[in-house]
């Protein structure tokens, strides 16, 4: 077999250096123009009126412990109105929920 003879070809220290910075101001060129997430996703608008939708019976637990039991009947920013069977209806304001879930059965 015949050895052959090749040149390898490199770039100079030089232009290495330059495709190096290229890429790292790239890189942070790409972060700057990267958006900050939404504020307001609209998840809890789109929950509250699937539930009020389908007339869902939920239970809401209140920061004291408390349990309340009845279907979302509306909302606005600061508040939900429960209707309850048998019981009155009850206007919650959001800061005094702990959770809530689907109410089973």
């Amino acid at each position: 077999m015949e050895a052959s003879n090749r040149k390898l070809i490199r770039p100079s220290f030089a232009e290495a250096k330059e495709q190096v910075g290229a890429r790292r101001n790239n890189h942070a060129n790409s972060n700057k123009k990267k958006a900050p997430p939404p504020e307001h996703t609209n998840a809890e608008n789109f929950y509250y009126l699937k539930q009020m939708q389908t007339r869902t019976p939920m239970v809401i637990v209140l920061r004291d412990g408390e349990t309340v039991h009845g279907t979302i009947e509306w909302y606005d920013k600061s508040c939900l109105k429960l209707a309850r069977t048998n019981e009155p209806n009850l206007l919650i304001y959001k800061p005094n929920i702990k959770y809530m879930y689907k109410a089973e059965g």
